[in-house]
């Protein structure tokens, strides 16, 4: 239970907010109207915030950066030019 509380109470970015309060807003929505459609996508929204997932699940999507290697390459030291006139 531990785990749940704090992943519910920390790691709160823009996006998470943003979810939770289209959330919110499609509840209050949904209540006023009475309309069931628009309290799934409440609830969709809702579990986004509450989970910390994306559309993608369990970040599914995320690829992580490739890391640069610099390497120095000996050709282009050992290159002579020529002249030509």
């Amino acid at each position: 239970m531990n785990t749940f509380k704090a992943k519910l109470l920390t790691n709160w970015h823009i996006m998470r907010v943003f979810r939770l309060g289209i959330g919110i807003w499609l509840l209050v929505m949904a209540i006023q109207t009475q309309d069931w459609a628009t309290g799934l996508f409440s609830a969709f929204f809702l579990y986004q915030a509450v989970t910390d997932t994306g559309c993608c699940g369990t970040q599914s999507c995320y690829a992580p950066q490739a890391k640069q290697v610099v390497k120095k390459d000996s050709t282009l030291d050992d290159t002579e030019y020529e002249e030509i006139k």
